[in-house]
């Protein structure tokens, strides 16, 4: 057949859009930040089954979600701010410094307990903004803005509780009006049988659910990823970079307020040198949960699971009947190990890709 004679050829075979094509569920879950953080937990969960009898016996368990709580409240704003980027080293004192605030200012004023936790979440708001003001303002690095304040909250907690109380201790508030609903909403208990849960265990399940919610379902988890990714591109694209930083450090205050709470309301009274170092164990959840310190990675379903993996270790030791002068070690090698697990699954999840 000739040219001339050959029939016309027929439409070109439409390109496959790869956005329509089937991602495994393999590939999924490579690509999920939490996925070393929950091979991890499960690891140590098998490890004390064994090492440890009582560490399966339901009132164990209750400990340890307890205690795992009590990390997992300041650890999931702590991701956020990590995936965007940031870091903040006073959020362990910031939490001593919103129970101290509810505490004096409800015992000197002789008011209502509600309105000392008004006060403290005021407070507590203003320095979350202070910090992320500062560090857009100054365009200094977060270590240093968070170091500093720090610094001053901690002779703040210390040097005030001196001059009001006379002690470095505050006064007892319990036989206040509000006492008994205040400590009901921030430290109340129900027990079934041999388990015993705090409400702390409730309201790290919220914060999880509705951080997750922010970072998988809103335009502001997408600002917070981009900003954690490149602040100069997502800048460029319209993301409110300013806005953005300063809303995570005042998400990581309103978390430490509820954290202050519960500690208030639970003891009556508050030391005032509570609360430093916390900040490297709310760190060191997000970093085991998944985070990177270079921002624009990770999960809140990850730093719950790397406050699990805490809460489990803490108390595991202890079921154990080892000494617990190891805890740290534990700690500083789980954390290495996160941290080079969580890179590999990343690399596998690029390579995938």
């Amino acid at each position: 057949m000739s040219a001339a004679t050959a029939p016309p050829a027929g439409p070109a075979p439409a390109a496959r859009d790869e956005r329509l094509a089937h991602v495994s569920l393999v590939r999924r879950l490579l690509g999920r930040p939490e996925l070393g953080a929950v091979v991890g937990a499960a690891a140590v969960f098998v490890f004390f089954s064994f090492a440890a009898p009582s560490f399966l016996q339901a009132s164990s368990l209750s400990t340890i979600l307890y205690a795992s709580s009590t990390i997992g409240i300041m650890a999931v704003p702590v991701a956020l701010l990590m995936i965007g980027g940031e870091f903040d080293l006073s959020a362990g004192v910031m939490v001593t410094t919103a129970a101290l605030v509810s505490s004096m200012f409800s015992y000197q004023m002789t008011a209502n307990v509600w309105v000392g936790v008004g006060v403290s979440l005021l407070v507590t708001l203003a320095i979350g903004f202070f910090n992320g003001f500062m560090l857009t303002r100054t365009k200094l690095p977060s270590f240093i803005i968070t170091l500093a304040t720090f610094l001053m909250l901690t002779g703040l907690n210390l040097g005030f509780t001196k001059l009001i109380s006379g002690t470095v201790s505050t006064k007892t508030i319990s036989d206040m009006e509000g006492y008994p609903s205040a400590r009901a909403l921030f430290a109340s208990q129900w027990t079934a049988g041999e388990v015993t849960l705090e409400i702390t265990i409730l309201w790290w399940i919220a914060l999880v659910a509705v951080a997750t919610w922010i970072l998988l379902r809103t335009r502001a988890g997408n600002w917070i990823f981009a900003v954690g990714g490149s602040a100069d591109a997502a800048r460029a694209v319209g993301v409110p970079v300013v806005k953005t930083r300063i809303g995570l450090y005042m998400g990581v205050a309103l978390c430490a307020w509820i954290s202050g709470q519960h500690i208030l309301f639970s003891y009556d009274v508050v030391q005032s040198g509570e609360g430093v170092g916390n900040e490297l164990l709310y760190i060191i959840a997000a970093v085991i949960g998944g985070c990177l310190l270079t921002g624009g990675y990770g999960s809140a379903i990850g730093a719950a699971v790397g406050a699990f993996i805490f809460g489990m270790t803490s108390n595991g030791i202890v079921y154990a009947q080892w000494n617990p002068d190891w805890f740290k070690f534990f700690l500083g090698a789980m954390l290495l190990l996160a941290v080079l697990l969580n890179a590999w699954v990343r690399k596998r999840a690029e390579a995938r890709a």
